[in-house]
């Protein structure tokens, strides 16, 4: 047993202590409203909300979530944002991974919300749980895992999670340690959105990486944690300066200007910015990676209407007193629908990224991934097939662009 190893044992034990001297009645059921008991701390995982869907009564699911910064007293969020009925959760459990869907031995604990056991989030709402006791290490796999007795209509969650997580039906399998039980997989996030914790340095901040399928990993590689936020919060933890959380808010196929459309499509990064950014806790800058769907979708968006969106919403960011970094839009020359015109634009916004005083910092995206030979592509080495998203190499190229001195400002 190496030293990580043995003190995440220990960790995970000292969490299933402490929860069970304050195990309330398993009947007791509350009823939330709104974003219930918010907390003080800091973001360590987020996955941006979605409809997925209709939810499946009885349903069991283990979701593995994969942390960026470490800390005490974690409380997780679960999200009702697109659903149109309650949302009842019962029976959730949190643990520390130890492989596929087994915990750490004596490492399951229950989650409480308001002292009980079992609770109602509203259709629209998101709910946050009770503290939990003890830790939960930096670049760990959390485990949770939830009942949902009674679900109708459509679910909320995260469709592209890139990361395994578990189903089952019948009995109660939600507590156990085991993983046998969970005969079923699921590639989605299931009523679940963000998970924070108390840091060791109070002053200890979060950054939220705002985007699209570029930004939620689409074609890096499963079960890895190889998106571009992954490799940056790497980068963030070796450097060990004030901002440490990483939370990925991308969701594929998401426009900057419009809303997506059909089931499943996301809202708009304007109309999701409260929601996945502003309301979450610690968070003081915002990487905005974002308008390529809009480019190639031929809805006659111009680069006005691009900039004006880039400058609303830093606006509204500085508002809230968060900093703003700016990612370049990346080429996609070879993708079906790219066009002369289409590329025109965006090197038009990205001139404007880089010389306007609107942002705190740029990250030059467009220059980390190009082809010199023909800016209008991505470098070959960096392609992950499609000519738009990048492969592991690229995102590791983009986290790399990012100057981490230039992420946290004075707001």
């Amino acid at each position: 047993m190496n030293g990580r190893t043995g003190r995440g044992l220990c960790l995970a034990a000292a969490l299933l202590t402490a929860a069970a001297c304050q195990a309330g009645p398993a009947s007791r059921s509350v009823s939330l409203s709104g974003a219930h008991g918010r907390p003080s701390g800091v973001l360590t995982w987020a996955a941006s909300a979605e409809r997925l869907g209709t939810g499946v009564p009885g349903a069991q699911y283990r979701m593995i979530v994969h942390t960026s910064v470490g800390g005490s007293a974690p409380r997780i969020r679960f999200t009702n944002a697109f659903g149109d009925h309650p949302l009842t959760l019962d029976h959730v459990y949190a643990g520390l991974r130890a492989r596929g869907a087994a915990l750490r031995p004596g490492g399951n604990h229950a989650v409480t919300f308001g002292g009980a056991h079992r609770a109602t989030v509203p259709a629209g709402s998101v709910a946050w749980s009770d503290p939990l006791p003890g830790r939960v290490p930096a670049g760990s796999d959390l485990a949770v895992s939830l009942r949902t007795p009674g679900a109708a209509g459509p679910a909320s969650g995260h469709q592209l999670a890139l990361q395994t997580s578990y189903t089952g039906l019948g009995g109660d399998l939600t507590a156990g340690d085991g993983g046998t039980r969970w005969t079923g997989t699921t590639g989605s996030w299931w009523y679940l959105d963000a998970v924070a914790v108390r840091p060791d340095r109070p002053a200890t901040g979060a950054v939220a990486a705002l985007g699209d399928s570029l930004t939620d990993g689409r074609h890096s590689t499963p079960d890895r944690n190889r998106r571009w936020p992954d490799y940056l919060a790497r980068r963030l933890h070796t450097a060990r300066g004030a901002l440490q959380g990483v939370a990925d808010e991308g969701i594929s196929g998401d426009k900057l200007l419009t809303d997506g459309t059909g089931d499943g499509a996301g809202q708009s990064i304007g109309h999701r910015l409260d929601r996945d950014v502003l309301s979450q806790p610690g968070v003081r800058t915002v990487v905005l990676f974002a308008g390529v769907n809009d480019l190639k979708d031929h809805t006659g968006v111009t680069a006005a209407r691009l900039i004006a969106g880039y400058r609303q919403l830093a606006h509204r960011a500085h508002a809230a007193h968060l900093c703003v970094t700016a990612a370049t839009i990346t080429p996609f020359k070879g993708w079906p629908e790219w066009d002369r015109g289409a590329d025109a634009v965006r090197r038009e916004v990205n001139d404007y990224l880089r010389t306007r005083g609107d942002f705190d910092a740029v990250a030059d995206f467009d220059r980390a991934l190009r082809d010199p030979r023909d800016p209008a592509r991505l470098q070959p080495r960096y392609d992950g097939g499609d000519h738009l998203h990048p492969d592991d190499r690229g995102m590791r190229a983009l986290a790399d662009a990012v100057d981490l001195k230039r992420l946290d400002c004075a707001r």
